[in-house]
Order: C-alpha cells, then structure tokens, then sequence
C-alpha cells in the first residue's frame, strides 16, 4: 500500500483548499500510548508542517549568523506521532496519523523557514557540528499535543517552547523565556486537527523569530560586543 503525504502550510487556507482538506481526512480515532502503532496493512496517513506565517514588519535586521538546535523534548513528544490528551493526567495518540519526522524535528524546520521568511539574518541553518556561528537557539519542546475538554467537541492545540539564546563560542546564555501558542481546530476530524498544529505552531515560531532577533540586536549593540563572524 502506498503511503500518502499531506503537505499543510500554516498560512491561512482558502475554503476551496481546506474544504478539499477536511473531506479526504478520515474520522478522527483515538488510540492509548500502549498501542501507537497502526495494525499491520494499515500504514499511518503522513502529514507535514511547514511555515507559513507573515513575519512582523518592524523587526530588527542582524548581521549574525544564527544555528537553530532541534528541540529537546520528553520521551512523549519526541515521537512522531500526533499527540492528544484527554485529561490532565493522561497521553495519547490519534491512531493511523503521523508527522512526516519526530515531532522536534518538525518544530525545527519550521523555525528556521520562519527565520528565512524573515530575511532579517544573513545565514540561519540547523545546527549541525560542521557549522559556526554568532549565536545557537537552544529550546525545549514542551507542549505539542490536541487537548480535548470534557464536552466531546473539536479540541484545542497547544504549541510550547522554553528557548534559550547562546553566545557562541563562549557559550553564555544572553536570553531565555517560555512561550506558548494555541488554536482551536475547526472539526473533530483529522485534516481540522493537523491545521490547527499548523496554526499554533506556526504562531510560535513568529513569536520566536521576533524575540530572538531582538535579542541579537540588543546583546551585539551592547559596549564592547565582539564583531560578527565574517562570511
């Protein structure tokens, strides 16, 4: 059976696009953390995000270079599956329905399309060994889940960073904070559920891009700030 990929950007959809969206998406089953695979024949339906979101126009432009680390995250999220809860105390997951990468993976990519959208830094890559640069973004994802209340509706994504600026190569911590997102899916169906993650996420990263950026500016402004790495 061939695997089928959903490409949803977080932009707004138009309702010819999301209409078409949420009539192929499949009722929304639910599934507990002791069986998060789909049974045998039956391969998950893969989704992928990416940005979409209208950078803030009066955002400062850096001459750093900036490393996007992926994020780290419990042993629940850093999976890809699509992560629900029903209660405060528990975790689970919607059954046949996966990200096209662990879930920090995912966070990532998006951010650093954010920051590329932005076009306020010169270079902005994912942070890998062979790479140097003026500052990393270190963050932690702590909520990437649909909450669903106890009133059976359409449930509600919540998107969580705790992010961390570092100076390289001194690696001094300039910056840190804690930001969450949310937004409400349309339906309590797959394809409504997937935009909603599209939405708060892609809202987070905007926040994130902002603050970083801001960030950056003030710490390289501040007396006695070494200069950027050439190019």
């Amino acid at each position: 059976m061939t695997r089928t990929v959903t490409s949803l950007a977080s932009a707004p959809f138009t309702r010819r696009r999301f209409a078409r969206l949420a009539t192929a998406a499949p009722a929304v089953l639910l599934v507990g953390c002791g069986s998060i695979l789909p049974a045998p024949g039956q391969p998950p339906q893969l989704y992928v995000l990416r940005a979409g979101g209208h950078p803030a126009a009066d955002l400062p432009k850096v001459s750093q270079q900036l490393l996007i680390a992926v994020p780290g995250a419990t042993t629940a999220l850093d999976t890809e599956r699509i992560a629900l809860s029903r209660s405060p105390d528990t975790f689970d997951y919607f059954a046949n329905a996966a990200w096209t990468d662990h879930a920090p993976v995912v966070v990532q990519a998006v951010l650093v399309e954010s920051f590329e959208a932005s076009g306020k830094a010169p270079a902005v890559a994912r942070d890998l060994p062979s790479l140097r640069a003026d500052y990393i973004l270190i963050s932690e994802l702590r909520r990437f889940e649909a909450v669903y209340t106890a009133d059976g509706g359409a449930p509600t994504v919540h998107a969580g960073l705790a992010t961390r600026l570092v100076r390289m190569p001194d690696r001094v911590i300039i910056a840190e904070e804690a930001a969450e997102r949310s937004a409400q899916a349309g339906e309590n169906r797959m394809g409504p559920i997937v935009v909603a993650f599209g939405q708060a996420l892609d809202a987070l990263a905007q926040h994130v891009v902002g603050w970083t950026l801001r960030r950056i500016a003030a710490d390289s402004a501040s007396p006695g700030r070494r200069r950027p790495l050439p190019s």
